[in-house]
């Protein structure tokens, strides 16, 4: 039974990923590179996935904070602001999307609903198209429960874009190892 659980959350994944459309995957980057500093946000289990990919982001040199850590400073212009919802639109995401727009940051948005309203707000969307709690995909639903589908999804293509980093960044495992805590 074990296996069969793997087999289909893998076989999940795979659909997603072949019917995602990454094609900002490049611009994303980009942004993330030139980015003064890197705020990332989600809700849940989403912003699970985003806080490992925050504490990549420092291994890879950049000023990068996650939505909560008391630590965050002034957001503005220069400023990207990561944001993962797979609805697109949880409120307390949405306000915040609001505000950092407000005061000039860039919004990127990981999302399977584009015309959401952080979706709308957004400069750079990537589409991933893993059903949500509001939206089933094209039909399909997971076998998982709630949104887990969509969580780990996430996780992975996060974990691809730091690979994608690491080459335009002229950044190697070893070099992202300097810069990991030692403090553990």
């Amino acid at each position: 039974m074990i296996f069969q659980n793997s087999k289909a959350i893998i076989e999940e994944i795979s659909l997603v990923f072949a019917k995602s459309d990454f094609s900002s995957q490049q611009v994303f980057a980009s942004a993330v590179i030139s980015a003064n500093k890197i705020i990332c946000a989600g809700a849940g289990r989403m912003g699970f996935a985003l806080r490992g990919f925050s504490m990549r982001l420092a291994h890879l040199g950049k000023q990068a904070f996650m939505l909560g850590d008391t630590n965050v400073t002034h957001t503005g212009p220069g400023d990207l602001v990561i944001i993962g919802s797979g609805s697109g639109e949880t409120q307390t995401i949405y306000d915040l999307a609001q505000t950092a727009k407000t005061h000039g940051a860039t919004i990127a948005t990981i999302t399977g609903n584009p015309e959401s309203r952080i979706g709308k707000l957004s400069d750079i969307k990537l589409i991933m198209k893993a059903p949500s709690a509001t939206k089933a995909i094209d039909g399909f639903r997971s076998v998982q429960p709630m949104t887990s589908l969509n969580e780990q999804c996430l996780a992975i293509l996060l974990d691809s874009i730091v690979l994608d980093l690491m080459f335009a960044m002229n950044e190697t495992h070893d070099t992202m190892w300097r810069r990991h805590s030692n403090l553990e």
